[in-house]
């Protein structure tokens, strides 16, 4: 029957082989306080509580159970202690005094115990840790309650492996401090860094105990394990955000709804990469808080200005969960992402336009159906110059409203002055849209910086004269300047140049004038008979009832 002792007192003391003439085979006693009456001595099977002053052979202190303030209680003869005190407590009266001198072999040999006791010294009885490699930077600790992933080697003290993860391709994933794990593991991992490397020595009675673990680890069996720590969450954890860069200017943050381009580098927390974006040489682009990303990624888009570059680390709860994804991101994964932000726009937008330039007489503004040249050059938000101007001999000629520019740009023209400078911010759906166009990736948001160089006021589509104010009134009498009752080319042809040259009509400009005027000429000749007569002549408006605010011939 297994029986109680009370307090008895130890003097424990651990031999170092090299300090002793000849190594100690067995333990050596020395009963230096025996009380006079004892009924009863210890035995195997005993519970026991000491207290014990734990020192080497030079004097130095490793241990103390007055110091931690409670004695040491235990099971005698049962592995629950190192077989070297099993054997120095047996026999003792409560109340004696004795000290024990043990043997390296008795107690853990060459391995030795690390904290405090050094190589072939007597060891403590608690989990013992040494930290092989440790990163410089170690912001988090592992603490009670987080879910962690880590590899590890398994092994007796004898260096014979039990088990390893590595031998499985796969971490081992478990929550710390809530007993998924024996005592001594939920112990020993406590305080590790993500990246850190370390050993932990786990006692019988933190481990397996007397009933060991199938055919692997043997009864009372002390556990060394290597662990290597892959990453660390907690289930409260949130999106972390640390901002690396942000530009000088940011006149407006993402949001939700916003349409954003970012490049990114994806890692797990030990710094191992699982995907890129710059590999792909192109950007990843989605809506911002649409569900269109993970959860995580959602979160850490918001409130980013275009250029800023920063790092997100996203728990799994947030990421790819227990499961992962495919072969590419392990279940429990912690995610870190470092992303620059390329453009972002809200489908929205308008054309943006900042004057940086403008002449002090401004009497003249383009507008639609003028025909303009201006000098330009467009880039991506991120400074990248995609096409200019001055990349061709002669600056560009467009009328503005006839398509032949994009929207955003088309718009972005109007309401200039000749010498007036701009810059204008143009969206993708006012550009080119998710094809984008040869040299400008799909919704990209595009930065102009335009100079108006010339002006010619223009005339309507489908017009190529208009009036620029009343047409002469009756029109014939005043288009027959010889007053022969008709009017041939030449005749007309001069009519409308003093027209132009007085400012009261407008021929369509960036035209041949003589052909656009022969082109009137024959549209009047009904009969084609080389003149007009006043039967002839009609205004535009009277052949296809156009209400237009303007005449033409």
């Amino acid at each position: 029957m297994e029986s109680i002792f009370a307090l008895i007192l130890l003097c424990v003391t651990g031999t170092h082989v090299s300090s002793s003439p000849g190594p100690l085979e067995d333990v050596v006693i020395d009963r230096y306080d025996i009380p006079r009456v004892c009924p009863r001595e210890v035995q195997t099977g005993d519970f026991v509580r000491y207290h014990y002053n734990g020192t080497f052979t030079d004097g130095k202190k490793f241990d103390s159970s007055h110091e931690r303030g409670a004695p040491f209680s235990g099971q005698v003869g049962l592995g629950r202690l190192i077989t070297g005190l099993d054997r120095g407590v047996q026999g003792m009266c409560v109340n004696e005094r004795r000290k024990v001198t043990v043997p390296p072999h008795l107690a853990y040999g060459s391995i030795g115990s690390y904290i405090p006791v050094a190589h072939n010294e007597f060891p403590t009885y608690k989990v013992q840790t040494r930290t092989l490699s440790k990163p410089e930077s170690c912001k988090r600790l592992v603490e009670a309650t987080d879910f962690i992933r880590y590899h590890y080697n398994g092994t007796l003290l004898n260096g014979v492996s039990f088990d390893s993860s590595h031998s499985r391709n796969g971490t081992y994933d478990t929550y710390v401090g809530m007993g998924y794990l024996i005592k001594g593991m939920d112990e020993g991992l406590i305080g590790m860094c993500v990246g850190e490397t370390r050993t932990i020595i786990i006692p019988p009675f933190l481990a397996y105990e007397e009933k060991g673990y199938g055919t692997v680890i043997p009864s009372q069996a002390t556990l060394v394990f290597e662990v290597f720590m892959i990453d660390l969450f907690n289930p409260k954890d949130d999106i972390a955000v640390v901002v690396k860069e942000v530009p000088k200017t940011c006149t407006r943050k993402t949001v939700v709804g916003d349409y954003i381009r970012y490049h990114y580098n994806g890692t797990f927390q030990d710094g191992s990469g699982f995907d890129t974006s710059y590999q792909r040489n192109s950007t990843y682009n989605t809506y911002i808080g649409m569900g269109y990303v993970i959860q995580g990624m959602d979160k850490a888009l918001q409130g980013l200005c275009i250029g800023e570059k920063r790092r997100v680390i996203l728990p799994p709860h947030m990421a790819y969960g227990e499961k992962g994804t495919g072969d590419l991101i392990p279940g429990s994964a912690v995610l870190v992402f470092d992303i620059h932000v390329i453009d972002f726009h809200n489908p929205k937008d308008l054309v943006e336009i900042k004057v940086t330039s403008k002449p002090e007489k401004c009497n003249l503004t383009s507008e639609v159906d003028d025909l303009i040249q201006y000098r330009y050059n467009c880039s991506l938000m991120d400074g990248t110059l995609l096409y200019s101007s001055d990349h061709y001999e002669n600056a560009p000629i467009t009328t503005l409203g006839a398509n032949k520019v994009i929207e955003g740009l088309d718009e972005g023209l109007r309401g200039m002055c000749v010498g007036e400078k701009r810059v204008v911010i143009v969206p993708p759906h006012l550009g080119h849209g998710e094809n984008g166009a040869k040299g400008v990736p799909s919704s990209a948001v595009l930065h102009f910086e335009l100079e108006l160089l010339d002006l010619q006021k223009g005339v309507p589509d489908g017009y190529m004269f208009v009036w620029l104010g009343d047409s002469p009134d009756p029109l014939f009498p005043a288009m027959d300047l010889n007053k022969d009752l008709s009017v041939p080319l030449e005749e007309f042809t001069a009519f409308i140049n003093i027209q132009v040259a007085e400012g009261t009509g407008r021929l369509r400009p960036g035209m041949d004038a003589d052909g656009i005027i022969k082109d009137m000429f024959n549209n009047q000749d009904r009969n084609s008979d080389g003149k007009i007569v006043a039967e002839e002549l009609k205004l535009k408006v009277e052949e296809d009832s156009d209400k237009a605010r303007h005449e033409e011939l």
